[in-house]
């Protein structure tokens, strides 16, 4: 689901919990060192996506924030900033040549560059909070 969060919305807000939860509290955005990846370039995004990405050759920017029960992807055009919320159910990941996210039939690939290298420890956490969801709700084996 993307939306337009450019200005606060009581309503995106309520949507956005009841997909991945409320953000973290302070107490435990501390604790894990950060719950955001610091901007990075997007290479390139899936057809269904363009209509939200700069159409000149502007760099298009985005950064992650993680939730208790996924993440959020925060796109800039412009000046509107765009919000594509992902449960981790949806979440697949590939580190090619950078790392490209995809969920619910899109994707946003983020360019390997400075900036990416430096969110390598966010990834790593990205993936841990992922593990530990597919964990908490993995089918029983034996059945």
């Amino acid at each position: 689901m993307i939306l337009n969060t450019t200005h606060s919305n009581t309503e995106h807000k309520e949507i956005i919990a009841d997909l991945v939860g409320s953000s973290f509290s302070l107490v435990q955005k501390l604790t894990m060192n950060g719950v955001d990846s610091k901007q990075m370039i997007i290479d390139k995004v899936s057809p269904n996506l363009q209509s939200i990405m700069n159409a000149v050759s502007d760099h298009n920017f985005g950064n992650i924030e993680l939730r208790p029960r996924g993440i959020l992807i925060r796109i800039n055009k412009r000046l509107k900033q765009f919000t594509w919320v992902i449960p981790y159910y949806h979440l697949v990941i590939y580190k090619i040549n950078g790392s490209s996210i995809h969920a619910q039939g899109k994707f946003v690939h983020f360019r390997a560059d400075k900036t990416f290298k430096e969110n390598k420890t966010f990834f790593d956490k990205l993936i841990d909070e992922k593990v530990k969801y597919d964990m908490l709700y993995a089918m029983p084996q034996g059945l």
